[in-house]
This record gives C-alpha cells, sequence and structure tokens, in this order.
C-alpha cells in the first residue's frame, strides 16, 4: 500500500541547517547552498513547465487575465500580482529574508539559462511527461530550499502563512490557493492548459513531498 503521510505535513522542518531567523544576512555555508541548490532545482521545474508548451502556471495565467483587464503587458502583470501577494503577508507576520530576494534572481536566472537547452516535444505523451517532471521538481526545490528558513517566496510565504492561521495540511493550502489563481485567471480571460491543471492540483501534494522527503533525510522535525 502507498504511503500519503507526506501529504499530512503542516510546517516547513527544521534542519542542521536551518537559519535561526529569516532576517539573517550572514548565514552559514550550508543554508546559503540549500537555499540556492532549492531554488535551482525549483528554477528548472519552473523551465520545464515552459519547454513542455501545454499550459503556463496557475498565477502566470492570473497575470495575463489582469493584463488582458488593466492593459498592461504580462511581465508589469505578473510583478503586480507578486506585490499584492506580499502586501498579503502583513495580516499574516510573514517575514522576508534573503530567501525572498534569492527567489526572484535564481529562479529567473536557472529559467533563462535551462530553457534552450531543455526538449520541447511534439508527442503530447513526452510533453505530459515533461509537466510531471517539471510540477515535481518545483516540489522537491521548494522543500528544499525553505528548510534554509531565510524567507519564502512571494507565494510560498503566502502558503506557509496561511497554513499556520488554518492548521491545515500545507498540501491542500497551496492546492487552494493555485486553484483560486487559475480560477480568477482564467474569469479574466487568462489562457488555461492541461500542464496549468496539473501544475495546479499537483504542486500542492508535491511541495508537500519535498518537506516531506528533506525532513526524513535531514532528520530534522517539523516546527
Amino acid at each position: 500500500m502507498p504511503d500519503f503521510k507526506f501529504l499530512s505535513v503542516r510546517a516547513v522542518p527544521t534542519a542542521s541547517w536551518s537559519s535561526h531567523h529569516p532576517l539573517n544576512f550572514r548565514p552559514g555555508f550550508a543554508t546559503l547552498f540549500f537555499l540556492v541548490s532549492g531554488l535551482t532545482v525549483f528554477g528548472l521545474g519552473e523551465a520545464l513547465l515552459i519547454a513542455a508548451g501545454i499550459g503556463v502556471s496557475p498565477w502566470t495565467v492570473l497575470a495575463q487575465g489582469l493584463g488582458l483587464q488593466a492593459g498592461l503587458s504580462i511581465g508589469w502583470a505578473t510583478f503586480l500580482v507578486s506585490v499584492a501577494v506580499l502586501l498579503l503577508w502583513i495580516p499574516l507576520r510573514q517575514t522576508p529574508g534573503l530567501g525572498t530576494l534569492l527567489n526572484a534572481i535564481v529562479i529567473s536566472f536557472v529559467i533563462e539559462a535551462s530553457l534552450p537547452w531543455l526538449p520541447q516535444p511534439d508527442l503530447f505523451v513526452l510533453q505530459f511527461g515533461e509537466v510531471i517532471l517539471g510540477v515535481l521538481l518545483v516540489g522537491m526545490g521548494s522543500g528544499v530550499y525553505l528548510t534554509a528558513q531565510l524567507g519564502a517566496g512571494p507565494r510560498d510565504g503566502l502558503m506557509t502563512g496561511l497554513q499556520r492561521r488554518t492548521g491545515f495540511p500545507i498540501a491542500w493550502v497551496r492546492m487552494s490557493l493555485e486553484m483560486c489563481a487559475v480560477g480568477t485567471g482564467w474569469l479574466l480571460g487568462g489562457t488555461v492548459g492541461l500542464g496549468t491543471l496539473v501544475f495546479a492540483f499537483g504542486i500542492g501534494p508535491a511541495v508537500s513531498l519535498g518537506l516531506h522527503t528533506v525532513r526524513v533525510i535531514a532528520g530534522g522535525s517539523e516546527q
């Protein structure tokens, strides 16, 4: 029987390399290593989703819809969505840190650097496989970089903040956020593909699996 205990993960685990506070601008080598390594894997997963060509991420759909309604480019709309998500951190008392800054820098760099080298298949089964692999890598990358405890990216910070307030498992909190994003984006005119739906339904369990795997391997404990 498959073990689905990872779906019950309710917090980011602490590990030997975890920072004691997000506002730590002089982290140890191990802490910085796991932060950057996790973000690199995260970025590669995002690049695979783009290369598959069968649907963008839910938050990109939201940015598309917002851009269509407000007459903004996808870049500016994405920026406004990120700012809005960060503002939601305030009532949730989420603290940004070095990881919040590097989230944007490292992931963007990895996408730009890896995308030209990734396969862009025409066969649907290969496209679908690329999406699945991409979702799993984003989830695993999230599990690694979040345990550095140096601050999350906008969406991950919203996820952990809402989890702390509601007490619900991370998998279900993240899935709910993604479904809200894709639903709103679609109503605003954004384009939804199969890859979008796979990401929306799969990223919550994937992140939870990533956190569970890191906890088991590192022998850490939940906060």
